[in-house]
């Protein structure tokens, strides 16, 4: 992913957070001789070996999961809040923009069976389930219903490398860049709140 050093986001701790928080990505690798993306939940976490991974599961039906077989190099992108950046919110001429972020995981996968496919279900549900006013267990669901695990291949991606895009106006002066939050405000869709919200977090490039 191209990213242009003023955007790049290098510190681990901001990276896996947002990886947390933006767990819904897109899982992209060669199957059957095309691309073949497949967008599912990928939830960091660490393996028994100590390594930090990505985990997940796909349906047997969807044909991705032969390509883990042949070829175990894959891309999962993950995205954050993004907004188009009308250059008239500067005070100067300058060209429309975007605003954005993304986050490009490379690895190694590996399908995985037997227990650790509940186990893996299980920190997916729990992790989702925190905020429900009656949450769900896994370790709760019939026979019946657990059958539907012989549907789903689950694997797990050893990470190999992180490329982080955080694009958020930090070329722009001090009073430039709180325009562009006054704008984004006034804008008011669910996307420009949360890219405002998003340039708060980070002040602008000291020039």
């Amino acid at each position: 992913m191209f990213t242009p050093d003023i955007y790049k986001n290098e510190n681990p701790e901001e990276v896996n957070k947002f990886l947390e928080e933006n767990s819904f990505g897109i899982l992209i690798n060669q199957t059957n001789g095309k691309l073949w993306a497949t967008h599912i939940p990928l939830e960091l976490a660490i393996n028994n070996e100590g390594r930090t991974i990505l985990e997940g599961h796909i349906a047997k039906e969807n044909p991705q999961w032969e390509g883990f077989k042949q070829n175990e190099e894959v891309l999962a992108i993950f995205s954050g809040p993004n907004s188009y950046i009308s250059s008239s919110w500067y005070d100067h001429e300058n060209a429309p923009t975007w605003n954005y972020i993304a986050v490009h995981v490379y690895g190694k996968i590996k399908i995985i069976e037997g227990e650790a496919v509940v186990n893996s279900l299980k920190r997916l549900v729990d992790k989702h389930e925190q905020q429900s006013e009656k949450p769900i267990r896994v370790e709760d669901l019939s026979s019946k219903t657990m059958r539907q695990v012989n549907g789903i291949v689950a694997f797990e991606i050893e990470i190999e490398e992180i490329q982080a895009t955080r694009k958020m106006s930090q070329n722009r002066d001090e009073k430039n860049y709180q325009n562009i939050i006054l704008e984004l405000e006034k804008k008011n869709t669910t996307e420009s709140i949360a890219t405002a919200k998003e340039m708060k977090k980070c002040p602008y490039e000291k020039l």
